[in-house]
Protein backbone atom coordinates (compact mmCIF):
# COMPACT_ATOMS: atom_id res chain seq x y z
CA UNK A 1 0.00 0.00 0.00
CA UNK A 2 2.67 2.35 1.22
CA UNK A 3 6.27 2.89 -1.04
CA UNK A 4 9.71 3.44 0.52
CA UNK A 5 9.25 6.87 -0.47
CA UNK A 6 6.21 7.33 1.57
CA UNK A 7 7.92 5.83 4.31
CA UNK A 8 11.07 8.30 3.61
CA UNK A 9 8.47 11.40 3.97
CA UNK A 10 6.41 10.35 6.88
CA UNK A 11 9.46 9.85 8.84
CA UNK A 12 10.21 13.27 7.83
CA UNK A 13 6.87 14.42 9.15
CA UNK A 14 7.30 12.91 12.37
CA UNK A 15 10.89 14.34 12.64
CA UNK A 16 9.49 18.16 12.31
CA UNK A 17 6.35 17.10 14.76
CA UNK A 18 8.68 16.22 17.54
CA UNK A 19 10.10 19.74 17.19
CA UNK A 20 7.14 20.71 19.29
CA UNK A 21 8.06 18.44 21.75
CA UNK A 22 8.06 20.96 24.60
CA UNK A 23 5.63 23.42 23.13
CA UNK A 24 2.61 22.70 21.43
CA UNK A 25 0.67 21.32 24.53
CA UNK A 26 -2.05 21.08 24.62
CA UNK A 27 -2.46 20.63 21.02
CA UNK A 28 -0.95 17.44 19.55
CA UNK A 29 2.71 17.14 17.77
CA UNK A 30 2.06 17.66 14.48
CA UNK A 31 4.07 17.56 11.01
CA UNK A 32 3.57 18.06 7.29
CA UNK A 33 5.92 17.43 4.69
CA UNK A 34 4.26 18.31 0.78
CA UNK A 35 6.21 16.39 -2.49
CA UNK A 36 5.49 17.16 -5.77
CA UNK A 37 7.02 14.92 -8.17
CA UNK A 38 9.61 13.11 -6.05
CA UNK A 39 10.81 16.62 -4.67
CA UNK A 40 9.70 18.21 -1.45
CA UNK A 41 8.15 21.30 -1.71
CA UNK A 42 7.31 22.56 1.78
CA UNK A 43 7.25 21.21 5.01
CA UNK A 44 6.19 22.72 8.79
CA UNK A 45 5.44 21.59 12.21
CA UNK A 46 2.86 23.06 14.73
CA UNK A 47 5.17 24.68 17.69
CA UNK A 48 2.83 26.52 19.85
CA UNK A 49 -1.24 26.34 20.33
CA UNK A 50 -3.22 29.13 18.55
CA UNK A 51 -0.53 29.18 16.55
CA UNK A 52 -0.03 28.01 12.53
CA UNK A 53 -0.89 24.37 12.04
CA UNK A 54 2.00 21.86 10.47
CA UNK A 55 -0.08 21.81 6.87
CA UNK A 56 -0.60 25.72 6.67
CA UNK A 57 2.88 26.05 7.03
CA UNK A 58 3.60 23.89 4.74
CA UNK A 59 1.46 24.87 2.30
CA UNK A 60 2.74 28.45 2.78
CA UNK A 61 6.29 27.24 1.96
CA UNK A 62 5.07 25.05 -1.10
CA UNK A 63 3.10 27.91 -2.67
CA UNK A 64 1.62 27.27 -6.27
CA UNK A 65 3.40 24.15 -6.04
CA UNK A 66 1.43 22.33 -3.85
CA UNK A 67 -1.16 21.92 -6.96
CA UNK A 68 -0.81 18.28 -7.57
CA UNK A 69 1.08 17.43 -4.92
CA UNK A 70 1.14 14.96 -1.81
CA UNK A 71 0.78 16.03 1.78
CA UNK A 72 2.40 13.64 4.75
CA UNK A 73 0.71 14.65 7.73
CA UNK A 74 1.46 12.83 11.33
CA UNK A 75 -1.96 13.61 12.20
CA UNK A 76 -5.25 13.42 10.30
CA UNK A 77 -5.46 17.29 9.19
CA UNK A 78 -8.55 19.21 11.58
CA UNK A 79 -12.13 19.71 9.59
CA UNK A 80 -13.77 22.33 12.36
CA UNK A 81 -12.35 25.45 13.47
CA UNK A 82 -11.03 25.63 16.68
CA UNK A 83 -8.25 27.89 17.96
CA UNK A 84 -7.13 27.96 13.78
CA UNK A 85 -9.58 27.60 10.74
CA UNK A 86 -9.44 23.59 9.32
CA UNK A 87 -6.61 22.76 7.90
CA UNK A 88 -8.18 20.28 5.44
CA UNK A 89 -9.99 23.39 3.83
CA UNK A 90 -6.67 24.43 3.40
CA UNK A 91 -5.25 21.50 1.79
CA UNK A 92 -8.34 22.05 -0.40
CA UNK A 93 -8.10 25.49 -1.46
CA UNK A 94 -4.36 24.53 -2.14
CA UNK A 95 -4.53 21.61 -4.49
CA UNK A 96 -3.38 18.88 -3.09
CA UNK A 97 -4.09 15.57 -4.50
CA UNK A 98 -3.60 13.03 -2.28
CA UNK A 99 -2.96 13.00 1.72
CA UNK A 100 -1.59 10.33 3.88
CA UNK A 101 -1.85 10.50 7.92
CA UNK A 102 0.12 8.57 10.17
CA UNK A 103 -3.29 8.23 12.02
CA UNK A 104 -6.81 9.96 12.85
CA UNK A 105 -7.27 12.88 15.00
CA UNK A 106 -8.73 10.68 18.20
CA UNK A 107 -10.83 14.04 19.54
CA UNK A 108 -14.19 13.72 18.58
CA UNK A 109 -14.88 16.98 16.93
CA UNK A 110 -12.35 15.38 13.85
CA UNK A 111 -12.69 11.88 14.37
CA UNK A 112 -12.80 10.68 10.21
CA UNK A 113 -14.39 14.12 9.51
CA UNK A 114 -11.20 15.70 8.38
CA UNK A 115 -10.48 12.48 6.27
CA UNK A 116 -14.36 12.83 4.77
CA UNK A 117 -13.66 16.64 4.06
CA UNK A 118 -11.16 15.35 1.87
CA UNK A 119 -12.37 12.77 0.24
CA UNK A 120 -15.69 14.41 -0.78
CA UNK A 121 -13.63 16.66 -2.97
CA UNK A 122 -12.11 14.18 -4.88
CA UNK A 123 -8.47 13.82 -2.83
CA UNK A 124 -6.99 10.17 -2.48
CA UNK A 125 -6.53 9.93 1.25
CA UNK A 126 -4.65 7.45 2.90
CA UNK A 127 -3.86 6.42 6.76
CA UNK A 128 -1.93 3.97 9.10
CA UNK A 129 1.56 5.22 8.16
CA UNK A 130 3.91 4.38 10.94
CA UNK A 131 0.92 5.02 13.06
CA UNK A 132 2.23 3.72 16.16
CA UNK A 133 5.43 6.19 16.09
CA UNK A 134 2.20 8.75 15.54
CA UNK A 135 0.50 7.82 19.04
CA UNK A 136 3.68 7.17 20.75
CA UNK A 137 4.83 10.71 20.33
CA UNK A 138 0.49 12.23 21.06
CA UNK A 139 0.55 9.37 23.70
CA UNK A 140 -1.10 12.17 25.90
CA UNK A 141 -3.00 13.81 23.82
CA UNK A 142 -4.70 10.48 22.72
CA UNK A 143 -4.99 9.46 26.05
CA UNK A 144 -7.11 12.61 27.04
CA UNK A 145 -9.29 12.36 23.96
CA UNK A 146 -10.18 8.39 24.20
CA UNK A 147 -9.73 7.99 28.27
CA UNK A 148 -10.75 11.57 29.42
CA UNK A 149 -7.62 11.26 31.61
CA UNK A 150 -3.75 12.56 31.22
CA UNK A 151 -0.93 9.93 30.20
CA UNK A 152 0.56 9.21 33.89
CA UNK A 153 4.15 8.99 33.54
CA UNK A 154 5.92 8.20 37.05
CA UNK A 155 9.40 9.08 37.68
CA UNK A 156 11.30 7.21 40.39
CA UNK A 157 15.37 7.97 41.30
CA UNK A 158 16.11 4.97 43.47
CA UNK A 159 18.80 2.70 44.63
CA UNK A 160 20.13 -1.06 42.63
CA UNK A 161 18.32 -2.07 45.63
CA UNK A 162 14.70 -0.05 45.05
CA UNK A 163 15.21 2.05 47.74
CA UNK A 164 14.63 6.13 46.93
CA UNK A 165 15.00 7.77 50.09
CA UNK A 166 17.08 6.95 53.70
CA UNK A 167 14.48 6.30 56.34
CA UNK A 168 14.57 9.94 57.77
CA UNK A 169 13.62 10.72 53.89
CA UNK A 170 17.25 12.49 52.74
CA UNK A 171 17.41 11.12 49.32
CA UNK A 172 19.48 13.79 47.53
CA UNK A 173 21.26 12.84 45.65
CA UNK A 174 20.74 9.34 44.58
CA UNK A 175 21.46 9.73 40.84
CA UNK A 176 24.05 11.24 39.06
CA UNK A 177 23.42 15.20 37.35
CA UNK A 178 22.81 13.34 34.16
CA UNK A 179 20.13 11.66 35.04
CA UNK A 180 18.82 14.64 37.06
CA UNK A 181 19.24 16.78 33.79
CA UNK A 182 17.16 13.63 32.00
CA UNK A 183 14.38 14.18 34.54
CA UNK A 184 14.05 18.05 34.09
CA UNK A 185 13.82 17.47 29.93
CA UNK A 186 11.18 14.66 31.05
CA UNK A 187 9.57 17.13 33.17
CA UNK A 188 9.60 20.14 30.14
CA UNK A 189 7.47 17.48 27.86
CA UNK A 190 4.83 17.04 30.34
CA UNK A 191 1.78 19.48 30.69
CA UNK A 192 2.16 19.29 34.80
CA UNK A 193 4.48 17.86 37.23
CA UNK A 194 2.70 16.07 40.58
CA UNK A 195 3.57 15.71 43.55
CA UNK A 196 2.92 14.86 47.60
CA UNK A 197 2.92 16.97 50.25
CA UNK A 198 5.48 14.76 52.00
CA UNK A 199 7.82 15.03 48.91
CA UNK A 200 7.15 18.47 50.21
CA UNK A 201 8.05 18.20 53.32
CA UNK A 202 11.41 16.06 52.90
CA UNK A 203 12.73 18.31 49.71
CA UNK A 204 10.68 21.41 49.82
CA UNK A 205 11.46 21.23 45.46
CA UNK A 206 10.78 23.77 43.43
CA UNK A 207 9.43 21.24 41.06
CA UNK A 208 10.12 24.02 37.79
CA UNK A 209 12.54 22.90 35.03
CA UNK A 210 15.79 24.61 35.59
CA UNK A 211 18.30 21.93 33.74
CA UNK A 212 16.91 22.31 30.21
CA UNK A 213 16.01 25.08 28.38
CA UNK A 214 12.38 25.53 28.03
CA UNK A 215 10.00 28.20 27.01
CA UNK A 216 7.39 26.85 29.03
CA UNK A 217 7.20 25.72 32.64
CA UNK A 218 4.62 23.08 33.25
CA UNK A 219 2.00 23.25 36.19
CA UNK A 220 2.71 22.64 39.37
CA UNK A 221 0.47 20.25 41.16
CA UNK A 222 0.19 19.73 44.93
CA UNK A 223 -1.70 16.42 46.52
CA UNK A 224 -2.43 17.45 49.69
CA UNK A 225 -5.04 16.09 51.58
CA UNK A 226 -5.12 17.93 54.74
CA UNK A 227 -4.13 21.18 53.30
CA UNK A 228 -0.36 21.03 55.23
CA UNK A 229 1.64 23.21 52.65
CA UNK A 230 3.89 25.95 54.39
CA UNK A 231 3.52 29.72 52.78
CA UNK A 232 7.31 29.12 52.71
CA UNK A 233 7.19 26.47 50.36
CA UNK A 234 9.60 27.12 47.56
CA UNK A 235 6.79 25.52 45.38
CA UNK A 236 4.87 28.66 45.94
CA UNK A 237 7.46 30.62 44.37
CA UNK A 238 6.83 31.25 40.67
CA UNK A 239 4.82 29.56 38.08
CA UNK A 240 1.38 28.18 38.36
CA UNK A 241 0.56 26.06 41.37
CA UNK A 242 -2.49 23.66 41.89
CA UNK A 243 -3.06 22.21 44.98
CA UNK A 244 -5.94 19.49 45.75
CA UNK A 245 -7.11 18.90 48.79
CA UNK A 246 -9.95 17.26 51.00
CA UNK A 247 -10.48 19.41 53.82
CA UNK A 248 -12.48 22.28 53.52
CA UNK A 249 -10.29 24.81 55.25
CA UNK A 250 -11.86 28.26 54.78
CA UNK A 251 -8.71 30.18 56.41
CA UNK A 252 -5.86 28.12 54.85
CA UNK A 253 -7.78 28.01 51.36
CA UNK A 254 -7.25 32.22 51.43
CA UNK A 255 -3.85 31.75 52.55
CA UNK A 256 -2.83 29.57 49.83
CA UNK A 257 -5.22 31.87 47.36
CA UNK A 258 -2.91 34.63 48.45
CA UNK A 259 0.19 33.34 48.14
CA UNK A 260 -1.17 32.74 44.06
CA UNK A 261 -2.36 29.02 44.07
CA UNK A 262 -5.43 27.47 43.21
CA UNK A 263 -7.11 25.16 46.12
CA UNK A 264 -9.11 22.51 44.77
CA UNK A 265 -11.67 20.66 46.98
CA UNK A 266 -11.51 16.72 46.05
CA UNK A 267 -12.14 14.19 48.33
CA UNK A 268 -12.95 10.59 48.31
CA UNK A 269 -15.10 8.79 51.15
CA UNK A 270 -11.84 8.02 52.95
CA UNK A 271 -11.43 11.68 53.36
CA UNK A 272 -8.25 12.11 50.91
CA UNK A 273 -7.62 13.48 47.63
CA UNK A 274 -9.49 11.94 44.74
CA UNK A 275 -7.06 10.89 42.58
CA UNK A 276 -9.23 9.54 39.90
CA UNK A 277 -11.14 12.82 39.88
CA UNK A 278 -8.23 14.80 40.21
CA UNK A 279 -6.85 13.26 36.28
CA UNK A 280 -10.06 13.83 35.19
CA UNK A 281 -10.19 17.84 35.98
CA UNK A 282 -6.60 18.02 34.58
CA UNK A 283 -8.03 16.85 31.60
CA UNK A 284 -10.61 19.46 31.61
CA UNK A 285 -8.04 21.73 31.82
CA UNK A 286 -6.17 20.09 28.71
CA UNK A 287 -3.13 18.80 30.82
CA UNK A 288 -2.20 15.87 28.39
CA UNK A 289 0.72 14.21 30.13
CA UNK A 290 1.52 14.36 33.59
CA UNK A 291 5.29 13.71 35.28
CA UNK A 292 5.00 12.50 38.75
CA UNK A 293 7.75 13.44 41.06
CA UNK A 294 6.45 12.13 44.56
CA UNK A 295 7.11 9.79 47.16
CA UNK A 296 6.22 5.87 48.45
CA UNK A 297 2.95 6.46 49.90
CA UNK A 298 1.49 9.06 47.07
CA UNK A 299 3.16 6.59 44.15
CA UNK A 300 1.57 3.72 46.02
CA UNK A 301 -1.94 5.37 45.57
CA UNK A 302 -1.58 6.37 41.78
CA UNK A 303 -0.51 2.65 41.23
CA UNK A 304 -3.35 1.33 43.50
CA UNK A 305 -5.58 3.07 41.26
CA UNK A 306 -4.51 1.87 38.10
CA UNK A 307 -3.72 5.75 36.93
CA UNK A 308 -0.40 4.89 36.18
CA UNK A 309 0.57 4.31 32.76
CA UNK A 310 4.36 4.61 32.35
CA UNK A 311 7.40 4.39 34.85
CA UNK A 312 10.56 6.46 33.95
CA UNK A 313 13.16 4.54 36.73
CA UNK A 314 16.92 5.83 37.30
CA UNK A 315 18.59 3.43 38.93
CA UNK A 316 21.75 4.10 40.82
CA UNK A 317 24.87 2.26 41.53
CA UNK A 318 24.82 1.96 45.23
CA UNK A 319 22.93 -0.34 47.60
CA UNK A 320 20.56 1.44 50.76
CA UNK A 321 19.37 -1.41 52.89
CA UNK A 322 15.47 -2.81 53.67
CA UNK A 323 15.28 -0.05 56.31
CA UNK A 324 15.31 2.98 53.63
CA UNK A 325 12.47 3.78 51.77
CA UNK A 326 10.87 2.01 48.78
CA UNK A 327 9.19 2.54 45.42
CA UNK A 328 5.55 2.10 46.26
CA UNK A 329 3.49 2.07 49.39
CA UNK A 330 1.60 -1.34 48.60
CA UNK A 331 -0.37 -3.60 50.69
CA UNK A 332 1.06 -6.86 51.57
CA UNK A 333 0.64 -9.31 48.76
CA UNK A 334 -0.16 -13.02 49.70
CA UNK A 335 0.21 -14.10 46.56
CA UNK A 336 2.62 -13.76 43.49
CA UNK A 337 -0.46 -13.90 41.07
CA UNK A 338 -0.99 -10.33 42.74
CA UNK A 339 1.92 -8.95 41.60
CA UNK A 340 1.73 -5.81 38.91
CA UNK A 341 3.47 -6.70 35.84
CA UNK A 342 5.51 -4.28 33.51
CA UNK A 343 6.97 -3.53 30.07
CA UNK A 344 10.35 -2.99 29.63
CA UNK A 345 10.86 -0.28 26.68
CA UNK A 346 13.88 1.91 26.49
CA UNK A 347 17.06 1.10 28.53
CA UNK A 348 19.97 3.60 28.56
CA UNK A 349 22.56 4.38 30.36
CA UNK A 350 23.03 8.25 31.84
CA UNK A 351 26.51 8.75 33.37
CA UNK A 352 26.83 6.25 35.85
CA UNK A 353 23.44 5.92 36.25
CA UNK A 354 20.56 3.34 34.43
CA UNK A 355 17.32 4.78 32.60
CA UNK A 356 14.40 2.11 32.20
CA UNK A 357 11.41 3.45 30.75
CA UNK A 358 8.67 0.88 31.02
CA UNK A 359 4.84 0.75 31.26
CA UNK A 360 2.46 -0.75 33.29
CA UNK A 361 -0.05 -3.88 32.15
CA UNK A 362 -3.10 -3.57 33.26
Amino acid sequence: MFSPADREHMAEALRLAEKGLYSSTPNPRVGCVIVRDGEVVGSGWHEVAGGPHAEVLALRVAGARARGATAYVSLEPCSHHGRTPPCAEALIAAGIARVVAAMQDPNSLVAGSGFALLRATGIQVESGLMQDEAQALNVGFVSRMSRGRPWLRMKIAASLDGRTALANGQSQWITGPEARRDGHAWRARACAVLTGIGTVRDDDPQLNVREVETARQPLKVLVDSRLQLQPSARLLQGGKLLVATAVEDAPGIAALQDRGAEVLLLPNAQGKVDLAELMRELARREINEVHVEAGTKLNGSLLRENLVDELLLYLAPCILGDSARGMFGLPQLVDLAQKRLVQFGEVQTLGRDIRILSRLIN
